[in-house]
């Protein structure tokens, strides 16, 4: 064998990246990343405006929103992002929280790596720090949770999210809905139905103690309105069943076909006969209702909806308390479930069908409003990161003064911390203490302040009280407690978690081999890739 010859064990056309190049790739990735989304943190955050490849508009500022809708590739950004969905998935607020702290993370990695500190030890250190930090979360908690607490933990989720106009109402809404559907402790928040309709104010958002279904009654002739309500659900067809197999019918005579026509009508009036024998007055089928059981249920007075989505059948069902029933022969009055009405209204020219006035509903349909399409789907945004803080709120029974606050608390007891730690890992820990600043620094600069200046004075702050944090309305350091601003312990706590275990894992990576070969340099039809592999 020839001396000096290359042996390739990578197909062509592979990228690699190896030792610090790729540890400092990835980095810069991160920080990129927490940089596009910094600005949009605290009430006085910018919005993004997002167009994808269709012309479809977003305007938004939640965090999670802007990293879904962008068209991510690099591999490490696609790690923060996952903190992101994270963190929205276990709290529905704090995405832009996390994501910052993530890239501040590994910004201060960068310096401890050109000291020549080993990415493990700078990982275990960053392990330490979020552990102690949880535990300092633990110690600043504030424990009296109580109705008045809940509306400014909403309040707080909503400011600077475009719903600044009708906070203080949607805040009690929100509440309001959150505390129909717990249950022991526990909140579901699927049973907390949003829907939507533009063109009017965002203050005429209300709560509906039932469910609102964005569907019209199916026969023009059924009454629009009926008041004491007896629902039938019912999770089967209202028509004639299809054979399953080609089936012919041979007639031979008029009289044949006549009767044919007549035993089918037989059996679909039948059908609405047991609805009616039950007492329904209402009926939400899953599935659909032919013309002939529409007309016979239009003469018995009930109102109808067809193709109503399962997961609507399940909240009504919750709502009213009737049991979804799958075989019209097993219908009975006992199944049926009660509303004060149920009415179809028009609203900005569409039919809706409003089931409202339920005792005891265990499922409530939040009705926003916004003048437009992009600012009713903003002020959802901020009503669902609201419904998640409260959620969590109730379960967990813990907040902590927001404004900044707890991360610079975080950052003392992590400095004091640091000196009892004996070898390189101190200056992880030291390090992972300032990125925490990052959250008052950048609220700070958000809001067109200072920041080193706001950083000295809540230092100097905290020395007599962990609640205080950054007023960005005034400039000044201000209780927060007092203020108002307050947010879930849980948010803290998973942002800090899912950043630095973001941070850790991308920190040990020293080494990136990326394929830049398509579908079609391997031999697959494009058509297959990310499907099954073509059969043999």
């Amino acid at each position: 064998m020839a001396q000096g010859q290359p042996i390739f064990i990578l197909p062509e056309g592979t990228n690699r990246s190896v030792g610090r190049d790729a540890q400092r790739n990835n980095i810069l990735a991160g920080k990129v990343l927490a940089e596009t989304v910094r600005t949009t943190l605290g009430p006085k955050g910018m919005d993004k405006m997002l167009v994808d490849g269709l012309g479809d508009i977003v305007v938004t500022n939640d965090g999670v929103t802007i990293l879904k809708e962008m068209d991510i590739e690099h591999p490490a950004a696609k790690m923060l992002v996952e903190v992101a969905k994270t963190q929205e998935d276990e709290v529905g607020d704090g995405t832009t929280t996390a994501v910052i702290i993530a890239g501040e993370l590994l910004k201060k990695s960068e310096g401890l790596l050109d000291s020549d500190i080993h990415p493990t030890i700078i990982a275990m250190g960053y392990r330490k720090a979020a552990e102690k930090a949880q535990e300092i979360l633990d110690e600043i908690a504030i424990e009296d949770v109580d109705s008045e607490v809940l509306l400014k933990v909403a309040m707080t989720a909503m400011t600077g999210k475009g719903t600044e106009a009708a906070r203080e109402p949607l805040a009690k809404l929100i509440v309001d809905a959150v505390e129909a559907v717990a249950e022991d402790g526990e909140v579901d928040i699927d049973n907390i139905k949003i829907e939507k309709k533009d063109g009017a104010v965002v203050e005429e958002s209300n709560l509906v103690e039932g469910v609102i279904i964005d569907k019209e009654r199916v026969h023009p002739g059924m009454p629009s309105e009926i008041k004491g309500a007896k629902i039938a659900l019912v999770n089967a067809p209202l028509e004639v069943k299809e054979t399953e197999m080609d089936a012919e019918i041979t007639i031979t005579d008029p009289a044949q076909m006549q009767a044919f026509i007549e035993q089918e009508e037989k059996m679909v009036k039948d059908m609405v006969d047991k609805v009616v024998a039950a007492g329904a007055n209402v009926l939400f089928a899953q599935k659909g209702i032919d013309d002939l059981a529409q007309h016979y249920l239009s003469k018995a007075g009930v109102l109808a909806v067809r193709r109503v989505k399962k997961s609507d059948i399940e909240k009504l069902s919750r709502a009213t308390g009737a049991n979804v029933i799958t075989n019209l022969d097993d219908l009975t009055a006992e199944d049926l479930g009660d509303a004060g009405i149920v009415e179809e209204r028009k609203i900005s020219g569409e039919d809706m069908i409003f089931v409202e006035e339920c005792s005891g509903a265990k499922s409530v349909t939040l009705f926003v409003r916004g003048s437009t399409k992009h600012i009713v789907d903003e002020i959802v945004r901020a009503i669902e990161d609201a419904i998640g803080v409260v959620a969590a709120t109730v379960e967990d029974s813990q907040v902590v003064a927001g404004g900044g606050a707890p991360e610079i608390a975080m950052a003392k007891k992590l400095k004091d911390y640091a000196e009892s730690i004996s070898g390189r890992e101190q200056l992880a820990v030291n390090a992972f203490a300032e990125a925490l600043e990052v959250v008052p620094k950048t609220l700070a600069e958000n809001a067109g302040l200072d920041s080193i200046d706001s950083l000295v004075d809540l230092r100097a702050a905290q020395e007599d009280s962990f609640y205080m944090g950054l007023d960005v309305f005034t400039g000044e350091v201000a209780d927060m407690k007092e203020a108002g601003v307050i947010e879930p312990k849980r948010v803290k706590k998973q942002a800090i978690q899912s950043a630095s275990e973001a941070a850790e894992m991308i920190l040990r990576i020293d080494d990136v081999i990326a394929s830049t070969r398509g579908p079609e340099d391997m031999g697959m039809d494009p058509s297959m890739a990310g499907g099954m592999p073509p059969m043999m």
